[in-house]
């Protein structure tokens, strides 16, 4: 009897044990299982802690280019209100110097309406040609003449010029002609030229050139003025109205050269 109760006390214990040692295993596993966890999170720490570091740099240099453009952009400010004061005071000195030669009888191209005879409708093929009041306007295209901001011919400029002086040299000769130099409202960049003004006055210049050194027209027939953004004969509100007024125009006068 008390032999049958020690081997019932001894299965107990060993079913127990199998219990504990069982419970034990699952704990070992939870353990392993958390610890798994643990070096997962971990290494997603340290990336997110790079991460932050790496948005930082980003940050600093993006600050960085954001304190450059506004360097820039006040600096740019300070030249185009530079620029506007050059361009009045160029302006104010081209209508002093109109009115000195208006008070001293200088010369200017303004039409002589005493002379009774209309200028004939001419056509040059590829160029804009427009009558104003007794003038003749012909429109050489500037993109066609020169690159952005620059007074150097093209390539192929001066073949255009050639066809032009040809055709005036036939329908109107002797006559006065104007050389004119025109551009966009947009401010000259660079430092090549202080303002539209003198842009436009050398690319007519340049034009001039052609003139009386490739054509039969005279020097004294011609008569060389840039006006700048001043006469536009579009709105500057589109680039396609910007790139009509970016123009050298050969104007023919009723009067004769001497």
């Amino acid at each position: 009897m008390l032999l049958s109760v020690v081997c019932g006390c001894a299965d107990i214990q060993k079913s127990q044990l199998a219990t504990l040692e069982k419970q034990q295993a699952g704990l070992l596993s939870q353990a392993q299982e958390y610890q798994k966890r643990a070096a997962n999170l971990d290494t997603e720490n340290r990336e997110l802690h790079s991460l932050v570091a790496q948005s930082r740099q980003q940050a600093q240099a993006l600050q960085g280019q954001l304190s450059g453009v506004q360097d820039e952009l006040r600096d740019v400010n300070s030249k185009l209100v530079q620029a506007r004061k050059q361009n009045q005071e160029s302006e104010n000195r081209i209508k002093a110097l109109t009115a000195s030669m208006q008070r001293t009888g200088g010369v200017s191209i303004s039409a002589n309406s005493s002379v009774p005879q209309s200028l004939p409708p001419i056509n040059i093929p590829g160029v804009q040609v427009r009558r104003e009041a007794d003038t003749v306007r012909v429109e050489l295209p500037g993109p066609r003449l020169f690159e952005s901001g620059s007074a150097q011919l093209r390539p192929g400029a001066e073949n255009m010029i050639g066809v032009a002086a040809s055709q005036l040299a036939r329908s109107y000769p002797g006559h006065v002609i104007g050389v004119e130099g025109h551009t966009d409202s947009d401010v000259v960049r660079g430092r090549q030229w202080r303002n539209n003004h003198e842009l436009s006055t050398n690319r007519a210049m340049a034009v001039y050139d052609v003139l009386t050194t490739r054509t039969n027209l005279r020097p004294e027939q011609l008569q060389v003025v840039g006006h700048g953004s001043n006469r536009p004969v579009v709105s500057n509100a589109t680039d396609a109205g910007k790139q009509r007024n970016r123009r050298v125009e050969l104007v023919i006068y009723p009067k004769k050269a001497p």
